[in-house]
């Protein structure tokens, strides 16, 4: 074998001992074994989007929050028809089968089993349910231990953008982004106890 080949050799074997590394490091992070679930009291799962040049912010009321750290599972499911923006007749109309038809799919999910390590913390790829489709998503968050009113919490924060029409989100007129726009932030801070 020539000095080049093996060469190459090594480094295709350093970088998967690296690849592997970056996958443990979270559950190293977090409680080994340990399933966390949400406490919804003190936590948050917003979006914020543009509507005729301006932003607008809504929020889910209702939804649920698994992950272990250890195995690099995360997994949420939301209750679309929890939708609020504040306002009665924009909740009418993003309700309706224009845009999340909360009639005919009621529910959101995500669901990751890869942890990256990042230089700003983690990364989840997982894939997205909404609205009857399913898509790859890349979500960035943070995620530490603590102790608060001495419980043990893990917090979890972060923020993605997705493209509401590569799920469909805007039928019809609304299929243009003249007056809304296709890029939909989404923006969680959760609090989570170890489950059981």
């Amino acid at each position: 074998m020539s000095v080049s080949v093996m060469s190459v050799s090594l480094a295709n074997r350093t970088l998967a001992l690296l690849a592997g590394a970056s996958l443990v490091t979270l559950a190293r992070a977090g409680v080994p074994d340990t399933t966390y679930t949400l406490l919804r009291k003190h936590s948050s799962l917003t979006y914020t989007f543009t509507q005729a040049g301006g932003a607008n912010q809504g929020r889910f009321k209702t939804y649920a929050v698994s992950f272990d750290p250890a195995a690099g599972r995360l997994r949420v499911v939301i209750d679309m028809r929890s939708f609020d923006t504040g306002d009665g007749q924009r909740n009418g109309i993003l309700g309706g089968k224009s845009f999340f038809d909360v009639a005919q799919y009621p529910r959101a999910t995500f669901a990751a089993s890869r942890l990256r390590k990042t230089a700003a913390g983690y990364r989840a790829v997982g894939r997205l349910t909404l609205r009857g489709v399913t898509r790859t998503v890349v979500v960035p968050f943070t995620w530490h231990l603590a102790r608060v009113d001495g419980r043990r919490v893990g917090l979890l924060s972060g923020q993605t953008t997705i493209r509401r029409l590569n799920f469909g989100i805007g039928q019809g007129q609304w299929h243009s982004t003249e007056w809304v726009g296709n890029a939909v932030t989404v923006r969680f801070a959760l609090e989570l106890v170890p489950s059981g």
